[in-house]
């Protein structure tokens, strides 16, 4: 399916969705993490090597970032904007420098709202993939989204 603004009615449980592409470097990693999450294994590659990660590593917050905006940018777009109403996140697997992050999205469920006819909500399942197809992010979200009415 294409990017284009949908609303709930357009999709149908099972329907899948590939976002673009963006590679990750170094800079990338230190300069997210010297502002929001100032830890050595973020910061540092030296000090990251004697840590669980065995070396840099990107912040979790990085990658789910990079991976809304693939997902506003390329992926499954809501009519009105993506509005998030709850999410389980999970990251298998650290980001590191080099990696070429996507997302691929499924749809797992629908449920028009009983109470607002104009709108319902959408079950995903996201998974932010390294160029291995190595899964390094995994997010259950529920997403507010319109219906035509």
């Amino acid at each position: 399916m294409t990017s284009e603004d949908r609303y709930l009615d357009d999709l149908k449980v099972g329907d899948r969705f590939t976002t673009g592409e963006h590679t990750l470097d170094e800079a990338q990693i230190k300069a997210f993490a010297a502002q929001f999450d100032p830890q050595p294994f973020h910061l540092d590659d030296e000090a990251a090597r004697g840590t669980l990660f065995g070396g840099l590593a990107a912040s979790g917050w990085h990658t789910a970032s990079i991976s809304m905006r693939l997902m506003v940018t390329t992926g499954l777009r809501a009519h009105g904007g993506n509005i998030g109403a709850g999410c389980e996140l999970q990251w298998p697997r650290p980001t590191r420098p080099g990696d070429v992050l996507h997302v691929e999205t499924e749809v797992i469920e629908l449920r028009p709202s009983a109470s607002r006819p104009d709108r319902g909500i959408a079950t995903l399942r996201s998974e932010t993939k390294n160029q291995r197809g190595e899964v390094v992010q995994v997010l259950v979200s529920k997403m507010v989204m319109p219906r035509r009415v």
